[in-house]
Formats: structure tokens, sequence, C-alpha cells
């Protein structure tokens, strides 16, 4: 890796964003021959936030593994060209503005370099064992990309996948536009067509995690965030288009009817899905890069969290300011694995309306089940200044909201308390309490009662010219040699 930029100010390859991240020590180079089960986990873990992680001969496999190159806000932001104050804007804009793709011949895309019929995929790939519990390798930083079956148009997620045979896979779907693809095509006793891809450019893993209406090409909102429609290349094997510069792609069909095993694993609210039976996916095909990469997301570490929720933010707040035009900001915590607690900025006029915002923050997305409103003096992306606001701001009996017996997350444990050690039927599933929480101050008040103590000039100080370096006191007279 030689690159030291990033043309355009963009990230359009993910071997360009590694060489950036390694020309600026952002990029751990890691002894040969970690092993795969947990170890290769458990240092990019510890990497984690602080630099990406190279691993050259996992586990004896020619192909290397990359982990935690997006794994830090600011490194998103910097990978789409923009300041870390306009991500969410800026992905907003790429949603609303979506790019046709632009597709290359099939069989000339670097993804189809290397084609294998012949599947073994433990031989294949270096596919790692993450958590202590999990019921073996797992794929999780695939791109699953599928065609509604009646329509024709993609959809783009990224699912967990657990591989537990040479050529098959089970899946695990939650309800959304997959699991509708899958539904239809099962309903007709047709298996639908899907292409994991694996080691993609950092643009294209983010717009996977668009919150988008069904029919609605997730690799479109990459070409608009890479500023140019993307290339893309049909499957060998069927109609599904892939990114023609992605690292490696599986292909294969969701069986109809059929369900195998899948889990525990290690999910991202730091706990473990239980075992069930999943659908499952039989692979005929794999292609790659000559020399590929292999791209492992640490499960409920920052690069897990990161892209599932800045692009729920800026949905959010998209959403919230139609209706609310004082909302200025939102941000899901960190402590809320990126997805649960949701924190509103807002520019209360009446009062009153900080509740109307957590109800409507609660429509929004069902996988939110707690909201803080706090006044535009409040930093949404610092924990502790929230938490300063709830302490200072609100009172349980006149500013808490709770709703009772509302559709929530299936993979947060909470909800499944009460039903013992059977798992409760889907229809039952992820059903538990929304929380919010009106940390603002009243819209009036009296004197400076609810005004933050600031200091006059405290932003403005510059330390440099105010600090003298390499300075000693003279403790016997109490006065300064330098």
């Amino acid at each position: 890796m030689t690159t030291d930029a990033i043309p355009n100010g963009k990230a359009r390859d993910l071997r360009q964003w590694l060489a950036h991240l390694e020309a600026s020590g952002r990029l751990a180079v890691i002894r040969e021959g970690v092993p795969l089960e947990h170890r290769l986990a458990a240092i990019a873990k510890r990497l984690d936030g602080s630099q990406a992680a190279w691993f050259p001969k996992p586990g004896g496999h020619a192909i290397p593994v990359v982990s935690g190159f997006v794994s830090r806000r600011a490194w998103i932001a910097e990978a789409m060209g923009v300041e870390q104050a306009g991500l969410l804007a800026a992905f907003r804009h790429a949603a609303d503005h979506p790019l046709p793709w632009r597709e290359v011949e099939a069989g000339s895309a670097p993804c189809q370099q290397v084609v294998h019929n012949d599947i073994d995929l433990h031989a294949l790939l270096p596919i790692p064992t993450h958590s202590e519990h999990d019921n073996g390798p797992y794929i999780t930083a695939g791109l699953v990309i599928a065609r509604n079956p009646v329509t024709g148009v993609q959809n783009v997620s990224i699912n967990r996948i657990q591989v537990h045979g040479k050529d098959r896979m089970a899946i695990l779907m939650l309800p959304r536009h997959l699991l509708a693809f899958y539904k239809a095509a099962e309903a007709q006793d047709q298996p639908l067509d899907v292409a994991v891809v694996i080691g993609a450019d950092p643009l294209t893993l983010l717009a996977s995690q668009a919150i988008t209406p069904i029919d609605y090409d997730e690799l479109e909102i990459a070409g608009a965030l890479h500023g140019a429609p993307l290339p893309v290349a049909r499957c060998l094997t069927s109609e599904v288009r892939v990114p023609a510069h992605a690292e490696i792609v599986i292909e294969g069909k969701l069986l109809p009817k059929v369900r195998e095993p899948e889990g525990p694993f290690g999910e991202f609210p730091k706990y473990y899905s239980a075992q069930e039976n999943r659908e499952v996916i039989v692979v005929e095909a794999v292609t790659h890069r000559s020399n590929p990469i292999y791209h492992t997301i640490v499960p409920a570490e920052m690069e897990h969290l990161l892209l599932g929720s800045i692009p729920r933010e800026a949905t959010m707040l998209a959403h919230l300011q139609r209706s609310f035009p004082g909302v200025l900001d939102v941000h899901l915590s960190v402590g809320g694995v990126g997805r649960y607690h949701l924190f509103v900025k807002f520019r209360k006029q009446r009062e009153g309306e900080p509740k109307n915002v957590i109800l409507g923050a609660f429509g929004a997305h069902y996988d939110i089940k707690q909201v803080i409103v706090v006044d535009e003096d409040v930093d949404v992306h610092d924990p502790q200044q929230v938490e300063w606001a709830v302490a200072t701001r609100f009172q349980a009996d006149r500013d808490l909201v709770v709703i009772a017996g509302a559709q929530g997350s299936v993979l947060d444990p909470s909800t499944t308390v009460g039903h013992g050690d059977e798992v409760p039927p889907p229809h039952l599933q992820g059903i538990g309490a929304k929380m919010g929480l009106d940390a603002t101050r009243p819209v009036a008040y009296r004197g400076h009662v609810f005004t933050k103590v600031r200091i006059p000039g405290e932003l403005e100080v510059d330390l440099e010219q105010e600090v003298v370096r390499g300075a000693a006191i003279d403790w016997q007279q109490a006065l300064v040699r330098t």
C-alpha cells in the first residue's frame, strides 16, 4: 500500500482507504498466523477506535483479514470528504438524491477475476469465530444483495451469516426488506437469488444501512455518496448486481421452506441471541479479486455500532425536522448500542413540545427505546452533558413519558423476561416499554436560575499562546525560571 491521499476527497475503493489509513498511522499490521478462533477478534477489539487491524495469513490462510477501518465517527466523515459536523446532512442528501449505478461487462469486474465453482467456504475464506459462545464462524461484514422477485429492484443489507457447511450458510433476517423479498419468493416455492459481498469500500458499507422505503436500491445511495454512479457487475449465476470493485462475492440462493439451526451469536446489544432455526443459503459460486482482502466486523464494537447508527441518525433527524423545525441535532448514543437511546437537541418555544418530539421519535423507528430531549445549549454527542441536563432539568413526576406494550427490537434481551427458557413466538418478540425524558428548561424562568454557567472567552483561549513551555518554578523565590 503506497497511496497516502484520497482523490477528490472520497474513499472510492477499500484498498485506497486502507492505504490512506496506513499512511496516516491508523493501520496496525499484526503478526502472521493469528488464530481465527477468538484471537483475531480479541486483537481487533483492543485496537477498536484507535487503529484498523491488518492480519496477514490468519489461521494459515493466504487471504488477509482487516477489521476496524471505520471505527470512528471522524473517519467516516473523512471517507465522505466532509467535516464531522456535516456528516448527517451529507448522508441525508445522498439518500434523497441517489445516482443509478453503472454496469460493467460481466466477468470483467475486479471482483470476478478469480472464480470458484467447487465450494468449500472454510477452505476458501478466513472466516473468524468472534465471541466466546458463538456457534462457529460467522460472516459479519457481508453485504447481502437480493432482487425483489416482483419488481426486480434490489435491496442491500448487512446480516449475520453462520457458515456451518462447505456450501451452506444460515442467515438471520429481521422483519425488513430482505425478509419481505424472501417471503414473496417462498410463497411461490421459489428460491431467492442472493449475493454476499465482502470487502466493500466504506461509503458502500455505510449506504447499505440507509433506512429507506422498499424498492429503493442502496447501491444508488452509495453512488451519490461517491459523487458518481457506482460500477456494478452482474453475478455469474444470477441477475443480482454487485459492486464491481468489491473484494469477494459469494453467490447463492435462499432456499424456500428450509430452516437449519443458527446461533448463539454475540449481537450488537452485547448479549447473545439464542439458537433458532433460520433460513438457509446454498452457495453456487465464489468470485474474488486476485489477492483478495477479507473484512470482518467485530460484533458490538465501534465499527458495528457506527455503521448502523449514522444512517439512522440522518433518517431520524430528517423525520423529526419535518414536524418539529426546532429539532437541531440527534445522536444515537454508544451506551445505547447505537440503536436504542436517542438524544435530541431542541429549541423549545412552548411547554409540552418536547413530549411531542419524544412521541415522534418513537414513531420513526421501532428500535428506539429511550428518548432524551435537551436544549440547544447541550451537546448531544457528549453523554456527560446529556446526563447533566437530566440531573438538573428533569423531574420524573412531570417530565417522564412511558409507553407500555410497544414493539421494540427483537434483539433486546430484556423483552424476553417472563418467557422463561422458551423463545417467544415471532408475534411476541421485541415487545417492551418505551421511555421519554423531557430534560429541557422552562421557556420562562426568573433571573439566571437555568442559565448554563460559562466564563467569557473560555472557548477562545489558545493554550499554545498562554502556557509557557519548558518553564520551571524556583520554589524558594516563587519565581518562574525559563
